[in-house]
């Protein structure tokens, strides 16, 4: 068969992708993805901007309804669900992240369990199929990114997952419902008329919408084309088409799937250890090493010994926010993660209340921070560092400098610590006997033959269940430094 265009290659892949077709290397990383990004979505569900998402999507009913994940009081159309536990993934910016730069899983996951919940199909999906599904989801947002070279650095436009997020969603939904290879193109044409949104929005409470959309519209765009909608056969090879959000894109084809090659072979993700833009991660990891030299351990930071702080940085303005005023902004902050780290010696989800932000010390020590933009510093999270150093009155500097930290795919979370990232996560939510239950099914999910064990679980449980949390479990202010 001779392929007419780009697009035509990504929905022969789509379609013809086979669970033979996944490595192990596929398998366990896209695992660890999964318990990554579940547990994000358990923890979202405390944030305001869940709560709004999720009040405004109970005013959507139908006939077949998923779970929300932890509320077990709520029950939305598939495509709702899908949105309210998106946005609940990324409502505080700890879901995983790629390169070229993304946010991959958050768009996928819930696309998945909320077709998978809804739909009754016989045999039932297994969790081979919604590995592979996830996998395919995964795939189509790497390659897209490969199309431009814009896409390798930190983005100032649009928001990537609102672009390629929509197209993985469509694509994994596809796979999971098992389109032709016709409505699999038409899905992705549909899926890029719903693509899109502005960097303008990072740092508020809108940003988490992103996720959510991206999640939403996938969806609808393959039960579009399921019903017979039609889009522009090579929207992905077109300026005009996924073009009109890269400048110099480049489309290829995909390769031939008898020596098909994943991206997540070649490249894994990074998995935060705290709630904040992946950039700050450099920063609190140099923060911490100059901490330990200004300071004996369980002894408070000299700051009225501290002449200046300074950051040598990549020039990402979106992230550069001297005086945050917000748990959103303060997540975008260089400056505030420099601080909180100095002063606290570690950074956990409590560290982003407003109580914490408005500390007189912590406003103090923002006042002296200053930021230089080495040339050599590019805004990419393949090469990019920090180098912070502190200047004390008495003219002695302390400088450290990151290149990598602890949780950036040149250097994996353990296994160890994923879980335990999962369990302070999950926990707010969820019993102990619940989380240690679902570590165990997405760590088996090959091996597992009907998806609805794992859906069932993410409802979440009943009020009396949930007086029996114990105390060793529920411990969401694990500090990963």
């Amino acid at each position: 068969m001779v392929l007419k265009s780009v697009t035509e290659s990504f929905a022969k892949t789509i379609h013809g992708l086979k669970a033979g077709h996944l490595t192990d290397r596929a398998i366990q990383r896209s695992k660890r993805m999964i318990l990554d990004t579940l547990g994000a979505g358990f923890l979202g569900t405390s944030t305001e901007v869940f709560h709004t998402a999720s009040q405004y999507s109970k005013i959507y009913s139908c006939n077949i309804s998923s779970t929300v994940w932890g509320r077990p009081d709520i029950r939305l159309p598939p495509t709702y669900a899908t949105f309210v536990n998106g946005v609940a993934i990324h409502s505080m910016d700890f879901d995983d992240t790629w390169h070229p730069a993304t946010h991959p899983s958050g768009a996928v996951f819930p696309v998945l369990t909320a077709l998978a919940e809804a739909l009754p199909r016989s045999p039932k999906f297994s969790g081979l199929d919604l590995l592979l599904a996830f996998n395919v989801g995964i795939e189509v947002q790497g390659r897209l990114l490969h199309f431009a070279k814009e896409a390798n650095d930190i983005p100032k436009r649009f928001h990537p997952p609102s672009v390629v997020g929509t197209l993985g969603s469509a694509a994994a939904a596809s796979k999971f419902l098992g389109l032709s290879l016709t409505k699999c193109q038409e899905a992705l044409a549909i899926a890029v008329s719903h693509a899109g949104a502005p960097m303008a929005n990072a740092a508020t409470q809108t940003k988490p919408l992103h996720i959510g959309n991206a999640a939403k519209h996938g969806i609808e765009a393959a039960f579009l084309a399921m019903l017979g909608l039609q889009g522009n056969k090579q929207i992905l090879d077109l300026e005009a088409g996924l073009g009109a959000f890269y400048a110099n894109y480049s489309p290829k084809v995909l390769p031939n799937l008898h020596s098909y090659s994943w991206l997540l072979d070649q490249q894994d993700v990074a998995f935060k250890r705290f709630p904040a833009h992946l950039s700050t991660h450099w920063v609190a990891d140099a923060a911490a090493c100059v901490r330990k030299r200004l300071v004996a351990e369980k002894t408070l930071l000299p700051i009225d010994h501290i002449k200046r702080i300074v950051l040598r940085i990549p020039n990402v303005q979106y992230v550069n926010r001297p005086s945050p005023d917000s748990e959103h902004e303060a997540r975008h902050s260089f400056q505030y993660i420099a601080c909180a780290m100095l002063l606290d010696g570690g950074i956990t989800v409590p560290s982003f209340h407003e109580c914490q932000i408005n500390r007189p010390q912590v406003r103090e020590l923002l006042s002296k921070v200053e930021l230089e933009y080495p040339q050599d510093n590019l805004p990419s999270f393949n090469t990019l560092y920090c180098e912070i150093s502190v200047t004390l009155k008495d003219g002695a500097t302390f400088t450290d400098r990151s290149d990598t930290f602890y949780g950036h795919w040149r250097k994996p979370l353990s296994q160890e610590d994923l879980e335990e990232k999962f369990r302070a996560n999950a926990s707010r939510k969820l019993s102990c006997d619940t989380v240690e239950s679902l570590i165990k099914i997405v760590k088996n999910l090959e091996d597992l033959e009907d998806c609805s064990v794992l859906t069932t679980l993410l409802k979440g449980p009943s009020p009396p269940e949930m007086a029996s949390n114990s105390p060793a479990c529920n411990n969401s202010n694990t500090n990963f430094f």
